[in-house]
């Protein structure tokens, strides 16, 4: 079998589990965010906490929770980090420098997972699992949380209340995110993975010496990686260490995981609101873009000229054997267009082009499925900016979903489209303006270029993945692509707080003959259209002066 056959063959098996596992789970996350019984665990935690679950909450209330716990998390996780030293469980590793623990706790607490250390040489047991795996749950709780908040406000009508933050965090840890990443993390031990707590030791020798590796609770920690979209890894090779993914087999099982739930929140937006059709037309939008991102890039990887290149049967450098060119890309352009960071190849070994690919599939907002809850709160968004471009040609007030789309909801919608393009391109300016960042580019030119601006992409969209080549722990990286982080994640959470709060208090309006059909083809169409073109129109500047001078000029 040709690697392009074998590439071809599991993208098609990867399609068929997303489909099979797209109507249940999404009704069932339907059912968890509407019902009104709390399970006993849960309200042991509500108690705990002082909560009250059944309070509804406004859009500013629901937005201070959100702050709050994250600010709360944060804390906890910088303190953790800067205290390892003298805690049990720290394999002899000394504590975190501020900067850097800064950086963690910040990447770590929105869901991005950014790492500008080796895991199995910088964090301990501890760190790793009462501070890394814990916000890799709740972090990701966080994102599904603000998705359903939006939803809820297109579904519900005069009212400012949006749900409880407290009991969407809890029900969404604890019936969705836990058992979810039990079950996937039993399918990797089976599959080889390790999971223990074994400290330091010799694996071998090589080239005369010997190679030490730390344990670690790693198929516990991979699972809720792929599954809350999260992305960082034990081992700083992350999902291409065979460690945290062993065979070919859960190289397609992780993809599968970190896809799964971001497409299965359009049936849960189509159920919670009433109408599957527009879920699906949600759905076909992701779809669309993600297996048009993904042909691309197997193109670029497989088709790519040159010699030696040919004479391999596509671009082998930087990726695993054991996956190949097919898998590799199916990969990077999954953990790219969601917020996952995950890799199981480098990035910046792609060519030209491939590479700009991945930095491309952030620039769109990580909507296509997206991260956990961000995905599709993010899709919305740009479901309104589509219908507002709709009733602009036609003359008409917009509508979506049976509400008006007026001047404050189109204000707060640029709003969060714009905020993420602005801290990328400011950071990355600033980067390549100011004497000392350039000096942590392995690579000068368009591709030295590329792994500053993949940085700031991926630390401003929650993505967490880097290009590699770049030494992103010095003290500018550390606070720039933290406040990138911060920034990228909490602001556009406001706006997407505040449009749901608007759209919850409107009266739906009668459905005409005039009304804009968002669950049809030609708005499916019109939302994929005007997502590229918004993005196209913001980032090709940068991207004409890195990925494609790069990948027209090799």
């Amino acid at each position: 079998m040709g690697p392009v056959l074998a590439g071809l063959l599991q993208l098609l098996a990867l399609i068929g589990a997303l489909a099979l596992a797209y109507i249940p789970l999404g009704n069932y996350m339907a059912r968890v965010y509407s019902s009104d019984k709390h399970l006993r665990v849960e309200k042991w935690i509500y108690k705990g906490i002082g909560a009250n679950p059944d309070t509804e909450m406004t859009w500013p209330a629901y937005l201070r929770g959100v702050l709050a716990f994250s600010a709360v998390s944060v804390l906890f996780l910088y303190l953790l980090q800067r205290i390892q030293g003298i805690l049990p469980g720290s394999l002899g590793f000394s504590s975190v420098n501020p900067a850097q623990s800064f950086n963690t706790a910040v990447s770590f607490v929105t869901n991005t997972n950014w790492q500008s250390y080796y895991g199995e040489q910088t964090m301990g047991h501890v760190v790793q699992t009462a501070g890394l795996t814990v916000q890799n749950f709740v972090s990701a709780a966080v994102g599904i949380a603000v998705a359903v908040a939006l939803v809820r406000g297109f579904a519900r009508s005069r009212t400012g209340e949006l749900g409880n933050f407290w009991s969407d965090l809890v029900r969404g840890t604890i019936r969705i995110l836990v058992p979810g990443a039990a079950i996937a993390a039993i399918v990797l031990v089976a599959c080889g993975a390790i999971q223990n707590f074994s400290g330091i030791h010799e694996v071998g020798q090589f080239m005369g010496g010997s190679q030490q590796w730390n344990g670690g609770a790693v198929a516990s920690q991979e699972a809720i990686k792929e599954f809350g979209t999260n992305g960082g890894g034990y081992f700083n090779a992350n999902s291409a260490h065979p460690f945290e993914n062993p065979t070919p087999f859960t190289n397609l099982f992780e993809i599968f995981l970190l896809l799964v739930i971001p497409f299965s929140l359009t049936r849960t937006f189509g159920v919670m609101v009433g109408s599957v059709k527009q879920g699906y037309a949600i759905l076909a939008t992701m779809a669309t873009i993600w297996v048009g991102f993904v042909s691309l890039m197997m193109w670029t990887e497989f088709a790519h000229h040159g010699a030696a290149l040919q004479a391999a049967g596509g671009a082998y450098e930087g990726k695993e054997v054991r996956f190949g060119v097919g898998s590799s890309s199916i990969f990077a352009v999954s953990t790219t267009l969601t917020s996952t960071g995950a890799v199981d190849s480098f990035h910046s070994s792609f060519t030209g082009l491939g590479g700009g690919i991945a930095i491309l599939g952030m620039q769109l907002g990580e909507i296509a499925p997206g991260g956990t809850g961000s995905g599709l709160y993010g899709m919305l968004i740009m479901a309104v900016i589509a219908v507002f471009i709709a009733g602009l040609m036609v003359g008409r007030t917009p509508e979506y979903l049976g509400k008006k789309i007026g001047a404050r909801e189109i204000k707060l919608a640029a709003c969060y489209i714009l905020i993420t393009p602005a801290l990328v391109l400011i950071f990355t300016a600033a980067s390549m303006a100011l004497p000392t960042p350039p000096h942590s580019m392995l690579n000068p030119g368009a591709h030295g270029f590329s792994e500053v601006l993949y940085a700031f992409s991926s630390a401003a969209n929650n993505n967490g993945s880097a290009f590699a080549g770049l030494n992103a722990n010095t003290d500018w990286f550390n606070t720039m692509t933290g406040l990138a982080m911060l920034l990228g994640r909490f602001l556009p959470m406001v706006f997407v707080l505040a449009l749901a709060g608007s759209l919850a208090e409107q009266k739906p309006v009668p459905a005409t003959a005039g009304t804009l059909r968002t669950e049809k083809p030609l708005f499916t169409g019109l939302l994929v259209g005007a997502i590229l073109i918004i993005t196209g129109l913001t980032y090709f500047p940068a991207l004409a002066l890195g990925p494609l001078a790069e990948g027209l000029a090799s």
